[in-house]
């Protein structure tokens, strides 16, 4: 199995005063082409049948569009949950493999996203933050998408959610605020985390999981429809990359006191 997750350990801090989430497709890239192909490719492998009605990709995670693909294409799924977790383990790998085969693509046929790299850079260095990604992209090929575009250094992607991960989005953020205190030794109160995203599903994820959010109009969803999901700051893109870096701060800023 190739191991596409290994990446060399970025230099964080000892310690953590807030934490900023980021998801990764239509928020600060687009390889919406090579994934498709991917998702195509693996389908076909673990199902023996094209795949031919591809669900709503935005805000859903990997596990998700594989069940709703089965459905929408009339594949049965397994006898029971064991079944499934291992249909699903297969078509994992199966995806993690075709997105390997498909690493030249992401920069030729895929791009960044207006104000992106600016903005995860300009972010990094605000005093006391760690950067990570709340994705639903399984691990490996969140990695790969990131490191193609040279944005994994900015990451502590050892503490991120992943698509691979069985749990709801929101639950999932409760996961990664968690796993962030456990490897920095400080507990990420909610007011302390922020989620970067661009579906509705997203902005109700920061809702459940006990985080502030920053929606950018970039995805599936309209800037009235992310405002209206309640989101802290709905933004058109990223390209204002000291409007970004400054609700940023706002919205996580640690109390004077402490």
């Amino acid at each position: 199995m190739l191991n596409l997750c290994v990446t060399p350990r970025p230099r964080w801090r000892c310690a953590i005063d807030r934490l900023v989430l980021w998801n990764i497709d239509l928020t600060l890239l687009d390889v919406g082409r090579v994934s498709r192909d991917a998702y195509a490719d693996a389908f076909r492998r673990v199902t023996g049948r094209p795949l031919a009605a591809l669900p709503q990709l935005a805000g859903r995670s990997d596990s998700e569009i594989f069940f709703e693909s089965l459905y929408l294409n009339d594949v049965p799924t397994g006898e029971d949950e064991v079944a499934d977790a291992e249909l699903l383990a297969r078509y994992c790998w199966e995806l993690e493999t075709a997105f390997a085969l498909r690493q030249d693509g992401l920069v030729q046929q895929g791009r960044l996203l207006p104000g992106a790299r600016a903005a995860v850079t300009a972010t990094a260095a605000l005093p006391g933050v760690v950067q990570t990604v709340l994705t639903g992209t399984i691990k490996p090929n969140a990695v790969a998408k990131l490191r193609a575009f040279g944005l994994d250094r900015l990451f502590d992607l050892e503490i991120g959610g992943y698509g691979s991960d069985a749990y709801p989005r929101g639950s999932l953020l409760l996961l990664v605020r968690g796993q962030a205190g456990d490897k920095y030794g400080t507990a990420v109160a909610s007011h302390t985390a922020v989620y970067i995203a661009d579906t509705v599903r997203d902005i109700e994820a920061a809702q459940l999981g006990g985080a502030r959010s920053i929606a950018v109009g970039t995805g599936r969803d309209t800037v009235a429809e992310l405002r209206d999901a309640g989101a802290d700051l709905v933004l058109p893109d990223l390209s204002d990359t000291q409007q970004v870096t400054s609700a940023i701060d706002r919205l996580t800023r640690v109390p004077a006191s402490r």
